[in-house]
């Protein structure tokens, strides 16, 4: 298992549980990205991982149905469409499975693509994207459902770094909002989500 194969077992074991643990009656309580459903937002994670993998040519169990391109990410029309429509932790499930499997693979998980910052390969793609949405996705899940909000202080120092690198690229529709003012005396998890335009 590689160093990016562990994180996304990591970070995806982590998101799996904040996903289990949403009531039921709560998938269509609104999130804090913009007009997002907490339903919306795991299928938006979910669709994330179908991408990823279409990208070196490769299926994850219940693809989603094909969208425009400049198709609002997040739309309801962007989840899996073989998926059970009334279990959103059994879809998460088996693309979470699926990616892992693929990661697993060194030949699958080097399989390279022209990404939109240049030629990359699967697992760094995970490594840089994937990886961030899991991490982000789940507060905004736990912040939606009333669920343990607490990331943890090494991934956000990492993706506070990784964000201002992507620069302006990552802010706008079916990205992140502009950035706010955090609070006085905010910790780093705070300040990461003001810069990702989020109300901590």
């Amino acid at each position: 298992m590689t160093d990016i194969s562990a994180r996304y077992r990591q970070l995806s074991d982590a998101f799996t549980r904040q996903v289990e643990a949403v009531p039921p009656r709560r998938w269509d309580d609104p999130s804090p990205c913009a007009d997002w459903t907490a339903r919306q937002v795991l299928d938006h994670v979910i669709e994330t991982q179908h991408r990823t993998a279409g990208y070196v040519s490769r299926d994850l169990p219940g693809p989603p149905d094909p969208t425009s391109a400049d198709a609002p990410v997040g739309d309801p029309a962007d989840a899996p469409g073989d998926a059970p429509a009334d279990d959103p932790v059994a879809a998460w499930r088996a693309a979470r499975d699926a990616m892992r499997r693929l990661l697993e693979d060194p030949a699958t998980a080097r399989l390279e693509f022209d990404g939109m910052l240049g030629r990359t390969s699967l697992e760094r793609a995970v490594d840089d994207f994937v990886c961030f949405d899991l991490v982000v996705h789940a507060w905004d899940i736990a912040r939606a459902t009333g669920g343990d909000e607490r990331m943890d202080l090494t991934e956000v120092r990492r993706l506070r770094a990784q964000a201002e690198g992507f620069g302006a690229a990552f802010r706008g529709p079916g990205g992140f909002g502009p950035e706010i003012a955090a609070p006085e005396g905010a910790g780093e998890q705070e300040r990461l989500l003001a810069y990702l335009g989020r109300r901590p």
